[in-house]
């Protein structure tokens, strides 16, 4: 990756403050990165201690020891961290809030990293922010699928703001001034009931199992125990039985039963365990039109109608939930084969998918998210500028969600992903949505930029990389490329973060660098520590040397 070069701020040359993070902005670098930025705030004095005279290693409780402490701040991992006695120490504690004194079990000590893992007892004390009536799941405080519920929405957004502001601090190594203000976070319409898909798993099948011998007689085959189905502990490696989970949609919810009776009826066909796949799937059926202009919805086909929008029968749990609109009944299904096709509305543009590939999984937020990029899309006054934007380009396309969303605003789009079956469907997506001006390829991103057809002071990148980031190569080939104008989508706001230092500090070889418009997170899971971010970039030249 580019190593960092200057950084500007305005027509002066600044250096950053810290270098530039290169860890891969894990769970582990995240949470170690609290812990640190904690002590040192605690006990400033102890940093300034040289290696000759280092204070001794705290003394530490034996492990599965129940001890109370106080949580200091919530990290970015949606854990609470509490200190020591004597501030030398950090205790890990899930399912905790600022303020709480919290009963707990150390489990896990990590010395040389001053800190300890723990299991989340009872609250002795809740803090401020605390409100156990608001949680809405039996299995919360010990599943680890969700860490907030115990927070009031407003405190859940406003945490995850901070999560964005701390990954920019932590992780980009950029000085404040090039980072702009980060914005009030998204929300989601649904804070429950709004998850489209769940795989829970289960580690054990049945297919084998014998009685035992006795007295040379073979036994009947003994019953086989049904394994634990749903998710696993926090802090264990160990699955936990999960009935029902609130996240999840109505249809999915459903299937999760169905499931669930369907795996404990056939456990001696599994020969191990298994993940399932509950994956919600949208058909409208059109009611009689008042006339033929009434049948279809604005950015549908009215001659491509792909066979997809037909259920197939056998690829679901076989629960339908029927709902009347007011020109089409919707039927919603839940997918249980990971090769079926599952389909998807945002607003009224429609998305086929295979079920098992990613699509994002909180359909409620996805039309004001698509709406606030395509209100992002384009820079004010681009009907004005002398070569305005007129180009999409989309890395990363999946099955084309921003491609889609996006491309009535360009001339021409095109979307490039490295899965062969994302391309297939998001070909069928553009030709169910009537937009032929739009274009997909199957390329690894990483060299996608070699044989764009756009001239890039005329086109818009859009870039939604895996949770590890975007690669050297690509980093290095997007500043060589030069685009007008990115929108960088992330699911970890910590390599974002990473990559966008690169962008800002620029190809000086090239005269090529980004100053950052705007930064903002997006709740896409609620109840959970997860946020998702949405960074805006425009293309700069390096200062001259006499300015």
């Amino acid at each position: 990756m580019p190593k960092p070069k200057k950084q500007f701020n305005g027509q002066k040359r600044k250096k950053a403050k810290v270098e530039r993070n290169n860890k891969s902005s894990g769970h582990d670098e995240v949470l170690q990165t609290d812990i640190d930025k904690l002590l040192k705030k605690t006990r400033p004095e102890q940093n300034q201690t040289n290696g000759d005279n280092e204070s001794p290693p705290p003394a530490l409780p034996e492990t599965f020891t129940e001890i109370n402490v106080k949580i200091s701040e919530l990290s970015s991992t949606g854990d609470g961290l509490a200190l020591s006695e004597n501030a030398d120490h950090i205790y890990v504690v899930p399912f905790t809030v600022p303020g709480d004194t919290a009963r707990v079990k150390v489990v896990k000590h990590f010395p040389s990293l001053s800190y300890s893992m723990t299991d989340f007892l009872e609250v002795v004390e809740p803090g401020q922010q605390r409100n156990d009536a608001l949680i809405g799941c039996g299995y919360f405080g010990k599943c680890s699928g969700c860490q907030l519920q115990m927070m009031s929405y407003e405190d859940q957004l406003a945490h995850k703001r901070r999560i964005v502001e701390k990954a920019y601090a932590n992780f980009s190594g950029l000085i404040p001034e090039l980072v702009p203000t980060i914005g009030e976070t998204f929300p989601s319409p649904m804070q429950y009931g709004y998850r489209t898909k769940l795989t829970p798993h289960f580690a054990n099948g049945g297919a084998g199992s014998k009685g035992k011998k006795q007295d040379d007689a073979q036994e009947e085959p003994a019953e086989v125990q049904v394994p634990p189905i749903g998710f696993t502990y926090k802090n264990r490696r160990l699955d936990m039985d999960i009935e029902d989970c609130p996240l999840g949609t109505d249809i999915v919810r459903r299937g999760l039963k169905s499931e669930r009776k369907r795996v404990a009826e056939n456990i001696r066909s599994y020969k191990k365990g298994a993940t399932l796949l509950m994956r919600e799937s949208t058909t409208r059926v059109p009611k009689e039109p008042a006339s033929a202009s009434d049948s279809t919805p604005a950015g549908e086909s009215t001659t491509y109608k792909p066979d997809w929008l037909t259920p197939t029968p056998g690829k679901d749990t076989g629960d339908v939930i029927r709902t009347e609109r007011d020109t089409y009944i919707e039927e919603k299904r839940c997918i249980n084969d990971n090769n079926a096709t599952s389909v998807e509305y945002v607003d009224n543009y429609v998305f086929s998918n295979k079920a098992g590939a990613f699509f994002q999984n909180n359909n409620s937020i996805l039309s004001g998210f698509t709406e606030y990029i395509r209100s992002q899309a384009l820079p004010a006054g681009n009907d004005q500028s002398p070569q305005p934007i007129k180009y999409l380009l989309d890395a990363y396309s999946g099955s084309g969600l921003f491609t889609i969303t996006l491309s009535p605003l360009f001339k021409s789009s095109l979307g490039v992903d490295v899965a062969g079956d994302s391309i297939t469907s998001a070909r069928d997506n553009a030709r169910a949505n009537a937009l032929p001006s739009t274009g997909f390829a199957a390329a690894d991103a990483a060299v996608l930029f070699k044989d764009v057809p756009y001239p890039p002071l005329q086109t818009l990148l859009v870039i939604d990389p895996p949770r590890k980031g975007c690669s050297d190569d690509f980093l290095r080939q997007l500043l060589a490329f030069g685009p007008r104008r990115v929108v960088y989508v992330s699911c970890n706001v910590h390599t974002q973060a990473r990559d966008v230092a690169v962008m800002v500090q620029g190809d000086e070889k090239n005269n090529i660098r980004y100053e950052i418009e705007s930064i903002r997170g997006f709740d896409f899971f609620p109840q959970t520590g997860h946020v998702e971010g949405v960074a805006i970039l425009n293309r700069a030249s390096f200062p001259s040397e006499s300015s």
